[in-house]
């Protein structure tokens, strides 16, 4: 792995972040309502998404673990992850791009999990201090989501736990000015991230890395 996947990641995390107006847009709008009265809204907003990058980062770490050791039990193992990696990320695409919803079936299996998980949240709210939007949001990083789950498959094909904690970090880090821009209530930028022709041109990006994943798999060796 070098700085170029992790630049990758990031703009990944960017590309995809069209796709978190729908799914956490409405956690970062509830703020107002739960951080103390005339409390200023920020350092709760930063320390939410602190604690959501904490959790795509040790979910990253464990999938690269589980891929280093399926690397070195099947010949060619880290050549057949970047292969799965890279139809993930093409079906990210479909998804963004809003031509086909298959993410949405593995959205719903990771449902099941996230009915048992989320109401833990509950107990931090509302928020006293900063601190404890932290855990909220280690919580609610587990939230199902077709974006992080498919950037999961690169983190399973980076050859360890450190590379695929790098990977969802520089991907969390990605998805930051998307989810400020929804705390400011920058509506331009909310616009634009939602217009129909900006999530195409992201999905289209999309589309040619996971070309370029398959391109450098293929000439690997």
């Amino acid at each position: 792995m070098n700085e170029i996947t992790l630049f990758s990641a990031f703009l990944i995390g960017i590309a995809g972040s069209v796709h978190c107006l729908g799914m956490c847009g409405g956690i970062v709008s509830a703020f107002t309502f739960v951080v103390p009265k005339g409390a200023p809204q920020w350092p709760y907003v930063i320390a939410y998404n602190i604690g959501r990058i904490v959790s795509y980062t040790l979910a990253g770490a464990l999938t690269g673990m589980m891929g280093q050791i399926f690397a070195q039990k099947v010949a060619q193992g880290i050549v057949i992850l970047q292969f799965v990696s890279a139809v993930f990320l093409f079906m990210l695409a479909l998804y963004i791009g809003q031509w086909w919803r298959g993410l949405s079936y593995l959205e719903q299996w990771g449902g099941k999990l996230w009915r048992h998980i989320s109401p833990w949240s509950k107990h931090f709210l509302p928020f006293p201090t900063p601190l404890h939007a932290i855990p909220y949001g280690l919580i609610w990083g587990w939230l199902p989501c077709g974006l992080v789950y498919s950037t999961l498959t690169w983190s399973l094909a980076s050859g360890s736990a450190l590379n695929g904690a790098a990977i969802m970090l520089c991907f969390g880090l990605g998805t930051l000015p998307a989810m400020f821009a929804m705390a400011a209530s920058i509506d331009s930028i909310k616009q634009w991230l939602s217009h129909p022709q900006t999530k195409k041109l992201m999905a289209l990006s999309l589309m040619a890395f996971s070309g370029y994943i398959v391109f450098r798999a293929a000439t690997a060796n």
